[in-house]
Parts: structure tokens; sequence; C-alpha cells
């Protein structure tokens, strides 16, 4: 990661956690691709899941424990 990349996402650290979300979804967008996410239902559902774990994150409550 170059120096202004690592600037840049210590600064969007500092955000909220639904504006870090919001930003999230834009960079994943922008990488294209066959995601779905260009369908509304696919771009809401990944934007909701996407605040539920910053939300979860922000809060403490996350175990830190892998998926299964």
């Amino acid at each position: 990661m170059t120096s202004r990349a690592r600037e840049l996402l210590d600064e969007a650290l500092k955000l909220a956690p639904a504006e870090r979300a919001d930003m999230a979804t834009e960079l994943l967008a922008s990488l294209g691709g066959p995601t779905g996410a260009d369908e509304p239902e696919t771009a809401e559902a990944w934007a909701a899941e996407i605040e539920r774990r910053a939300r979860r994150a922000a809060s403490d409550r996350s175990s830190g424990e892998p998926g299964k």
C-alpha cells in the first residue's frame, strides 16, 4: 500500500460507521465486475450488511471468532 493510500485509510477509519459503510460500498462498486451489485436489491442488501457489521465492530460486541 502506498503512503497516500495509507493516509486515506487512516482518515477513513476515523469516520462514523455509517460513513465507512457508504465509502466501502462505493469503493467496491468502483472495482466493477460481475458482482450483481448493479441490481438495487443486491446493493441495498450489501449496504445493510456492511452497516450491521460496522456497528457491531464499533460497539465491540464482536467476539473476533472466525466464521464457519
